[in-house]
C-alpha cells in the first residue's frame, strides 16, 4: 500500500497569499477558492512542450507551489483537494464531461471537479476550468451563484447527471456535466494521459493560459490575449516576442523565454 504523501499547507497558503481563518467554514472555502484562482493560473505549457504531467502531490507542490507555475484541471483540483482536506473539509473528487459551445457529440470525462461538504450542504468547488469557470463554490441544490461576470447554477438533467450552467450577456450555456459518484486517482491518471498526449486534445494543440480574479479575467489562447472586466472585453493579438514578458508580468509565471516561445509553437 502506498503511503500518503505529505502536504505542506503553510507553503500552499503562502503561495496563494491567504491569511484568513483556517476553520472549515463556508467563508474559508469561498476565500481559499478565490485566492487559489487569483494566484495559480490555469496553463498547459508543459503539455505543449511534451513534458509528462504528474498528479502526485510531490510533483504538484514542486511545480504549482514552489515552482511558481500553474497547471490544468487535474493538477489544479488535485492540489486544491489536498488543501481542502488539510483544512478539515470533507471533499470528494468527481469526473465531468465538458460541453464546449457548438459540440453535438458526448465527450469523454476529461475534467476534474470537487464536491465539498460544509454544514451538511454539498458545494461544487472547481479551480481548474479556466476563463469561464465559477469564481466561487456553487451549491449542488440548484441555487443561483451570482458573480461580476455571470451567474452559475447546477441543474439536475437526469437522475444521476448534474450540469453546471453559466448565464452571461443574456444567454445561458452548459459548461460541463458530472455525477456525484467519487472517482479514484487511477481514473484521473487515464484521463490526464489522454488529455495531455492525444493529438486531437485541445490542450495539445493550443497554448492556453488563464487567470481569474474578481475584478478581471485574463485569457491567452494561442496568440489572442483577452482581458475581461464584467461584460467588457479587450482583445488583441500578441507577437511571439511579447509572450515571455506577458507570462511573467500578467500571469506571474516563472517560465524561460525559450520555453515560452516553444510552447506557443512559433518564432
Amino acid at each position: 500500500m502506498n503511503e500518503p504523501q505529505p502536504f505542506d499547507l503553510s507553503a500552499y497558503l503562502e503561495r496563494i497569499g491567504f491569511q484568513g481563518e483556517l476553520e472549515p467554514t463556508l467563508a474559508t472555502l469561498r476565500s481559499v477558492h478565490r485566492a487559489h484562482l487569483a494566484a495559480i493560473p490555469f496553463e498547459n505549457i508543459d503539455v505543449r512542450l511534451g513534458r509528462p504531467i504528474g498528479l502526485d502531490l510531490h510533483s504538484l507542490q514542486a511545480k504549482l507551489v514552489a515552482g511558481l507555475r500553474g497547471g490544468y484541471c487535474f493538477e489544479q483540483n488535485t492540489l486544491f483537494a489536498a488543501a481542502l482536506d488539510a483544512l478539515g473539509f470533507e471533499v470528494a473528487t468527481l469526473e465531468a464531461r465538458v460541453r464546449p459551445p457548438g459540440a453535438t457529440a458526448t465527450l469523454p470525462r476529461t475534467h476534474m471537479v470537487l464536491r465539498a461538504i460544509v454544514n451538511g450542504q454539498a458545494w461544487l468547488a472547481d479551480v481548474g476550468f479556466g476563463g469561464d469557470g465559477p469564481l466561487d463554490p456553487v451549491l449542488l441544490d440548484g441555487s443561483l451563484c451570482e458573480t461580476l461576470d455571470g451567474s452559475y447554477r447546477i441543474d439536475r438533467e437526469h437522475e444521476s447527471t448534474l450540469v453546471l450552467r453559466r448565464s452571461w450577456r443574456g444567454s445561458c450555456r452548459d459548461l460541463y456535466a458530472f455525477s456525484e459518484t467519487p472517482a479514484l486517482p487511477v481514473d484521473f491518471e487515464m484521463a490526464n494521459y489522454f488529455t495531455s498526449t492525444h493529438p486531437q486534445s485541445r490542450f495539445v494543440r493550443t497554448l492556453t493560459v488563464q487567470r481569474s480574479r474578481p475584478e478581471q479575467r485574463q485569457i491567452l489562447r494561442g496568440r489572442i490575449y483577452t482581458v475581461r472586466r464584467g461584460t467588457r472585453e479587450v482583445e488583441r493579438e500578441i507577437s511571439p516576442s511579447e509572450l515571455p514578458a506577458l507570462l511573467a508580468q500578467e500571469f506571474g509565471l516563472s517560465i524561460s523565454p525559450e520555453d515560452s516561445v516553444r510552447a506557443l509553437g512559433e518564432g
